[in-house]
């Protein structure tokens, strides 16, 4: 990235503060970065803990399957899925906050006994489901904002603070070269101007 500046105190002014600045929120920056890496392995591992739940809930009511066969299909249906808003490391994520099920009527006492169960138990799984989903998304929004702040470390660290540092030296180097050519030409002027006087007082002394 190309830094624009002038060759004058002004820009200089300038570039110092975009570098004062750049170097103070690095370290904030780096601590995101860490934040963010650490939750992004959290979500996915709760998410896959999640998953594992459910595949254990599966196989433990294995020795329903052939009751399945008899249960209403149409009994139970999700109606709607609540999530919530949570900061994490300073990022917007999701939160399963409820689940509101539809549950048509049944008479339990012409229906086999573990219908009730069978209720609680699709419930039970179709929240494991969710809640990994919800974990999954909630991991990829914090890893998108972690892969940004990363970028924006780097631009910081590699492109910007450097190309600063760099245009700065540039900049007082030519003030200095200008300075020290305006002292050069000034002591030109001094002695030149030193010799005329005294070729003026010799040849007024003739």
């Amino acid at each position: 990235m190309a830094i624009k500046f002038q060759y004058n105190k002004t820009s200089l002014n300038n570039l110092n503060k975009q570098l004062k600045m750049r170097k103070n929120a690095l370290p904030t920056l780096k601590n995101k970065e860490s934040a963010l890496r650490l939750e992004v392995r959290k979500a996915k591992e709760y998410s896959e803990k999640l998953i594992e739940d459910l595949d254990a809930a599966l196989k433990r009511y294995d020795y329903l399957a052939a009751l399945w066969n008899e249960f209403e299909p149409g009994l139970i249906a999700i109606t709607d899925v609540t999530l919530e808003t949570v900061k994490v490391a300073g990022v917007k994520t999701p939160e399963l906050k409820d689940i509101q099920y539809q549950i048509n009527d049944f008479n339990a006492f012409a229906k086999p006994a573990w219908y009730a169960d069978g209720v609680a138990i699709l419930k039970e799984l179709s929240r494991l489901g969710i809640e990994s989903e919800v974990y999954k998304e909630k991991a990829r929004i914090l890893d998108y904002q972690r892969k940004k702040t990363t970028q924006k470390v780097n631009l910081y660290e590699k492109v910007q603070i450097p190309g600063y540092q760099e245009a700065i030296r540039k900049i007082k180097r030519y003030m200095e070269d200008e300075e020290n050519l305006s002292k050069a030409a000034s002591k030109i002027v001094k002695s030149r101007h030193a010799i005329e006087e005294e070729e003026e007082e010799q040849n007024n002394g003739r």
